[in-house]
């Protein structure tokens, strides 16, 4: 992390000494966090503009140390020999002594965790941080001498940070004990929000037995087997309207013009808008969920693969890439993975995934598997019993029934007779 002489030379997109580092530690808020709306004054806001760029550009930096190594050059420098540069990089650069070293070593160790999830294989590769769309830091540390929150008043709390001093959050409800670190960032609008890191108790389970399927869809966000359909409250037709106005407006705006940024921050408040609704859906269903049933099965997808682009390769294009492209948005609009992501994390244990395989071409009541089943989108009619139902809720029940193990071997079934489903009899059971 030789910042005056560093030998990798500068590459694509190397940032300058004022780029900032944006989510160092990667990921968005899961499970182990309490989030609260940050109040800074336009002073604590440069104070806190500037821990980001730090961040930043160490973790730029690290990142682009780590690709001019080489097996031929030997391996690539670990946390403790980067910490080490970077008091040699503070030692001669006075704007990044100017800031927070709790700060800029956090970005590096983190940046280390991100490589060593990569390895593991549950992680892509660390790559940059843009200044605008990553920007965060985290205080690690115990709670007193590195970092402290205090209560003002009912709806007001403080935080105290490192070089900034004390901000106000929004005291929606009580910090959590035994907090040992917090993540500050900034959205795209503006926002700043404190994230304090934490171990949530699980929901309870309600105790009756019950078990519920659920099928998740891009027409319905999510059918149960109770017959219940729920969907992502996304934006109105009048906000939707007015963000193709602005997407047309953008695409004739200027690069680098006033202009541009303003319809940028018009569009990301109304993306903003669309994300906190589709996260408040999330939260309240999948706690729904949990206080109702004991049993949650859902189908085992991969998301990340099932949205992965149609666009292809120079010497081999895709197919369908724009039909690929609209489903994608989708499947990510709805919150698919989130959902069960959510329902993991509050009830410890309680969810079960099972193979998605003919799960929407099965008849619920006789079993009978054709892809004719599915006369629509929304309509099942089974060509066999005759059976319809809404083509969602009856893949939900095929869900919940194979996770709780009420499936057999389909045979047909049909309404002239012959071969029909059964459950195992205890009286036909051989001895």
């Amino acid at each position: 992390m030789e910042i005056p002489s560093f030998r990798a030379g500068r590459k694509r997109g190397s940032v300058r000494n004022g780029d900032s580092p944006g989510f160092v530690g990667g990921g968005r808020y899961g499970a182990g966090v309490s989030r609260y709306r940050l109040c800074p004054t336009p002073a604590q806001e440069a104070g806190l503009l500037e821990h980001c760029s730090h961040a930043r550009f160490v973790w730029n930096l690290a990142v682009e140390q780590h690709g001019w190594w080489t097996p031929r050059r030997g391996p690539a420098p670990g946390y403790v020999a980067q910490a080490r540069q970077l008091t040699e990089a503070r030692a001669a650069n006075r704007w990044l002594a100017a800031g927070s070293v709790t700060v800029q070593q956090q970005a590096l160790r983190d940046f280390a965790q991100a490589m060593a999830n990569f390895f593991g294989g549950t992680h892509r590769r660390p790559t940059w941080r843009k200044a605008g769309l990553h920007e965060g830091f985290r205080i690690v540390g115990a709670r007193g001498p590195a970092w402290e929150v205090r209560r003002l008043n009912r709806r007001t709390g403080q935080v105290r940070i490192p070089k900034v001093g004390w901000v106000r959050f929004r005291l929606s409800r009580p910090v959590p004990g035994g907090v040992k670190s917090f993540r500050v960032t900034r959205d795209r609008v503006g926002r700043w929000h404190v994230a304090f890191a934490h171990v949530p108790d699980p929901v309870p389970a309600p105790g009756n037995g019950a078990a519920v399927g659920v099928d998740r869809g891009v027409a319905v966000s999510a059918a149960l087997s109770t017959g219940e359909t729920l969907n992502v409250p996304g934006l109105r037709a009048g906000e939707a309207e007015r963000l193709n106005r602005l997407l047309r407006r953008l695409a004739r705006a200027k690069p680098g013009s006033n202009r541009r940024a303003r319809v940028k921050a018009a569009i990301a408040r109304l993306r903003a808008r669309e994300a906190d609704r589709r996260t408040d859906w999330v939260e309240k269903t999948s706690t729904g969920l949990a206080r109702r049933f004991d049993v949650i099965a859902v189908e085992d997808l991969d998301v990340a693969a099932m949205t992965r682009s149609a666009r292809g390769t120079v010497e081999s294009p895709g197919v369908n890439v724009a039909a690929k492209a609209a489903l994608n948005r989708g499947i990510l609009a709805n919150g698919w993975g989130r959902l069960v992501t959510r329902l993991e994390h509050k009830t410890s244990g309680r969810v079960v995934k099972v193979g998605p395989a003919y799960t929407s071409q099965t008849c619920n009541p006789c079993g009978h598997r054709a892809p004719d089943n599915r006369e629509s989108q929304a309509v099942f009619r089974c060509t066999a019993c005759g059976h319809r139902a809404n083509a969602d809720v009856n893949a939900a029940r095929n869900i919940k029934d194979t996770a709780v193990g009420r499936t057999v071997a389909a045979r047909g079934g049909t309404p002239l007779g012959g071969p029909v489903n059964r459950e195992p009899q205890p009286a036909l059971l051989p001895a």
